[in-house]
């Protein structure tokens, strides 16, 4: 009785909202009070109007900031309210749920709220902490006011515990809690709900439906899908098992099946509470951050995730997986990389197969269309014949039958054409002939004394090295006397100097010095064992006392105590490494190397990068005959100098090595090349043959000459490099107009079909890359390169070779497909110069002033300023449209603050600053407005485009409140 006077006394002093009164109510504990009349009130009076006055105290004192805070530092506050939702009466329902979602919307409120739910759940006896919400949601009362109301408030709430705290930037939040209540079967009641046709409900659920179906969809992303069926095991199961396989944490996915196989079972349902403790632990597995904190009221106590996880890693498992998964990787790499070296070997057989058969195609194309023309040609020329036979019968005049053309190069294809044009009769053509027995014409025998470098070779392709000098020189009558130079007893290092030849000693002081009075005076002996060929090692730790038996003195004894003979190296130390780390790269033996270069490399085990650093370690001349005199030690030669003894004995080494890069090279060098001269005929056609080009000049020349007077008016044309001037005339209204612009507006108005001038202009960009001197040199040295590898293939036909080899079908196949591929793209050059030259000359340019990458690069960089300003006007326009909607939101806004202000004014009463800020947000969240901004975002994205997600960090109308 005492509570309902205090609430009969105090209501009137609350709907004023008086600072002073609050103070002195919170002072007094009269929250306290409140509180216990609704824990301790019966039945009767819980369906009476005071329960929803003592409501009513409780939401007019968190209109105050002071008295909400007081109210929600209360640890009891929240729960005891959420009591009276099982309250009859509509209206205290309402107002509960009105607390409790603004409540979601305050800082720190919203777990206050899942918590209260949770004591509701067990005050209730519920099975679920939301059931009471659903029953009543589903449930028709026959009164369509309270009704409607009731079902607005719910919806309300819903969203509020969906959307606010967590749930603003928390996807797997919102998922979690959504789940709980489409789990209670909310779905359907939302259909029903639609019947009754309401306004602000209809708002409430085309909210919660929208922010549902986005949340959908971003999560239908994160597995590349456009929807997951979430009632859907199998599917689920399809996605689970689909991201995780070939993971490392697919076999505890099979565990954790294996296991749930294994779980007790019983028809009637009973022993759920395993299957539940198994949700629990999911759930807060997925919602528990970082921290160990949980968003949620945790499911489980005492259940930290990062803990456990931290407990589960065992160090010694870890090693030993990491060793195990160390060797898996090694065993993979290793038959990765016999993998990728058959695939290499059948791509490249493949790759000749196809071109051999496009090449013996077009060759035959190409002959048969040769023969037509050479028929027609004899027809023409026997024509002619007969007729100036027929003019010349008065005299003795006769014409023989004209001489045949030279001989074609190397690089010809139909030399059988040519000779042909010397026979009276022509036989009929015959069937191409096989690659192999097409050889160039062989070039002369070499001079005696070695073969001499493949002529018409490019310097990597000579010996580089003269023979030596046998000619004992001599100089002003008198001869240098033979030096008897001591031998040494074994091989030394050899001393890297540059010797003078014996021509040049005569007056100089090498004349007067005689290096045999040293010999006399050296220590030869120690000056051997300093220097001897041999490499040798430490011994001190494997023969410590063999130290100690010698005397220290000498320098034969410091040597000796440290190092042993161990292998013979006359090679420069930093070139014999480099060597054999190329070697270790490789992953041959030399005997495997070697077979590798004679077949050519058929097997494809040697890449190009390694034939390319092998070109830089082919034996010299005098690495050759220091070699040579140590052939009998082989046995004892470090790695790079047996390497290179064993490639010195294949015949012309350096000359195979380089014809088989150039072979590996060549499609390469030829898919370079190719599309740089495509490009270039391409854009000088796309130039001359474009409308919308010439339209364009066509205005600009118009507008050139109505701008300028005198000497620079009255043009009939202009320099192309005139375009990329255009935008440097800015407007004199507006600085940001340039007459770009201003064509690109002309153009949109009257001629709107330029304005996609690029789809006819679509090979610049390429062209204007394009250098065609570099590429004129590029192609000499292919033909050169194919030259070159043709001398080497005659000298390889005149020699006997020995088993294994196959340079020559090889290189046979190779100079048949490559020559005719060659042609072709040498023909296509041609054109591509033709059609350059005529491009210039349509637009009026110095065909021998101005290179390709300088044409087609001022129509490049025009239309990409071009492209540029069309931008800017769009985005002007955007900008445009933008200021002019601000402005009439701004007026709007402005007009309606004006409104809201006369209407404060308009009540009577001193109400202070603070007050009334809870009444706006139960206000707000009864209308729907506080998901306002939220549900034009979602109806905007879902306008413009079906596939965007909802924005994680959303912006409300009235999110929180300080207090």
């Amino acid at each position: 009785m005492c509570s309902q006077t205090c609430v009969k006394l105090c209501r009137p002093s609350y709907r004023h909202s008086d600072f002073r009164f609050v103070m002195r109510f919170i002072e007094l504990d009269g929250l306290s009070c409140l509180l216990n009349f609704l824990k301790s009130m019966d039945y009767e009076t819980s369906e009476s109007r005071i329960h929803t006055s003592v409501i009513g105290c409780i939401k007019a004192l968190m209109n105050n900031s002071q008295g909400r805070a007081h109210v929600l530092a209360h640890p009891e506050s929240i729960n005891i309210i959420s009591q009276s939702l099982r309250t009859e009466n509509i209206k205290t329902k309402i107002a509960v749920l009105e607390i409790l979602g603004a409540v979601c919307l305050v800082p720190d409120g919203h777990k206050k709220v899942l918590q209260a739910m949770l004591h509701y759940q067990v005050y209730a006896a519920e099975r679920t902490r939301f059931q009471t919400l659903l029953n009543e949601l589903d449930r028709s009362m026959g009164r369509y006011r309270d009704e409607v109301n009731l079902k607005t408030a719910i919806m309300s709430f819903i969203n509020a515990v969906l959307n606010a705290g967590a749930g603003e930037d928390n996807l797997e939040f919102r998922l979690h809690l959504r789940y709980e209540f489409l789990m209670l079967g909310i779905q359907p009641v939302i259909d029903k709900l639609r019947e009754h046709e309401n306004a602000t409900l209809d708002r409430h659920l085309d909210f919660f439906e929208m922010v549902r179906n986005e949340d959908d969809l971003e999560l239908a992303k994160r597995f590349d899908l456009i929807h997951i069926d979430t009632k859907s095991a199998s599917q689920m199961f399809e996605l689970i098992k689909k991201r995780l396989k070939h993971t490392d944490a697919y076999p505890y996915l099979l565990s954790i099946l294996q296991h749930c196989l294994q779980m007790p079972y019983k028809r009637n349902g009973g022993n759920f509470q395993q299957w539940q403790l198994l949700d629990r632990i999911l759930q807060q597995i997925v919602l528990q951050d970082e921290r160990g904190d949980d968003p949620d009221i945790a499911p489980l106590e005492n259940f930290n995730v990062k803990n456990i996880i931290k407990m589960l890693v065992n160090e010694n498992e870890v090693k030993q997986w990491r060793d195990q998964a160390e060797k898996f990787r090694k065993d993979h790499a290793e038959l990765m990389s016999k993998l990728e070296k058959k695939e290499r070997e059948c791509e490249t057989k493949t790759q000749e197969k196809d071109e051999m058969m496009k090449t013996l195609n077009k060759m035959k194309d190409k002959l048969q269309k040769e023969s037509l023309e050479l028929r027609q040609a004899r027809d023409q020329m026997n024509d002619l014949v007969a007729q100036l036979n027929e003019y010349s019968q008065g005299g003795s005049i006769s014409f023989p039958a004209p001489p045949p053309p030279p001989p074609g190069g190397p690089l010809a294809l139909s030399s059988a054409l040519s000779s042909a044009l010397t026979s009276e009769n022509l036989p009929p053509l015959p069937p191409p002939l096989p690659f192999s027995s097409c050889p160039p014409p062989p070039a002369p025998p070499p001079p005696p004394g070695g073969p001499p470098p493949p002529p018409g070779a490019p310097p990597f392709f000579s010996l580089g090295v003269p023979p030596p000098s046998t000619t004992t020189f001599s100089s002003a009558g008198t001869s240098l006397k033979k030096k008897s130079i001591p031998q040494p007893s074994h091989p030394l290092k050899s001393f890297n100097w540059a010797k003078l030849s014996e021509e040049r000693i005569h007056g100089t002081i090498w004349n007067e010095i005689d290096d045999l009075k040293a010999f006399k005076v050296l220590d030869l002996e120690d000056f051997e064992k300093m220097f001897s060929a041999y490499q040798r090692h430490q011994d001190l730790l494997t023969n410590p006392s063999s130290c100690k038996q010698k005397e220290m003195g000498s320098t034969e004894d410091l040597y000796l105590s440290t190092r042993k003979v161990k292998e013979l190296s006359v090679i420069d130390g930093r070139r014999a490494q480099n060597c054999v780390i190329l070697l270790s790269k490789l992953k041959l033996s030399n005997e495997e190397i070697r077979q590798a270069i004679l077949k050519m490399d058929e097997q494809e085990d040697l890449a190009k990068d390694m034939l390319e650093q092998l070109l830089k370690f082919v034996p010299e001349k005098s690495d050759t005959d220091l070699l040579e005199e140590h052939k009998h030690e082989i046995e004892r030669m470090a790695r790079a100098d047996r390497f290179l003894f064993e490639m010195s004995r294949i015949d012309h080494y350096q000359q195979r090595l380089q014809a088989l890069f150039f072979k590996k090279k060549f499609p390469e060098r030829l898919a370079e090349a190719k599309p740089k001269v495509e490009a270039i005929l391409l854009a000088s056609k796309e130039l001359i043959r474009s409308k919308r080009l010439r339209q364009l000049l066509e205005v600009v020349l118009a507008f050139g000459n109505y701008m300028n007077k005198g000497q620079r008016g009255s043009a009939y044309g202009f320099k192309v490099s005139s375009l990329n001037k255009i935008a440097d005339t800015k407007s004199s209204i507006d600085r940001n107009i340039t007459l770009l612009h201003y064509l690109i507006m002309i153009f949109e108005k009257n001629y709107p079909d330029i304005l996609d001038i690029q789809t006819e202009l679509q090979h610049l960009p390429e062209a204007a890359k394009v250098n065609l001197v570099e590429l004129e040199k590029e192609v000499n040295n292919i033909k050169t390169g194919l030259k070159a590898v043709e001398a080497e293939l005659d000298y390889q036909k005149r020699r006997i070779r020995e088993s294994g080899d196959r340079f020559v079908p090889v290189m046979s196949d190779f100079i048949t497909v490559a020559s005719f591929s060659f042609s072709e793209l040498e023909d296509l050059l041609n054109d591509a110069r033709d059609k350059y030259a005529k491009a210039l000359k349509h637009f009026g340019e110095n065909e021998g002033k101005m290179q390709p990458d300088e044409f087609f690069g001022i129509f490049d960089t025009f239309l990409q300023s071009f492209a540029e300003a069309k931008q800017d006007l769009e985005n002007m326009r955007k900008k445009k449209e933008e200021e002019e909607r601000r402005a009439r939101m701004e007026a709007m806004l402005k007009e309606q603050r004006e409104k809201e202000r006369r209407q404060k004014k308009a009540k009577a009463g001193s109400i202070s600053e603070e007050t009334g800020e809870f009444d706006d947000l139960v206000s707000a969240l009864r209308s729907g407005e506080v998901f306002d901004k939220d549900l034009s975002k979602l109806k905007r994205n879902r306008k413009r485009s079906g596939n965007q997600g909802l924005e994680t960090s959303r912006e409300r109308v009235v999110t929180k409140l300080n207090y």
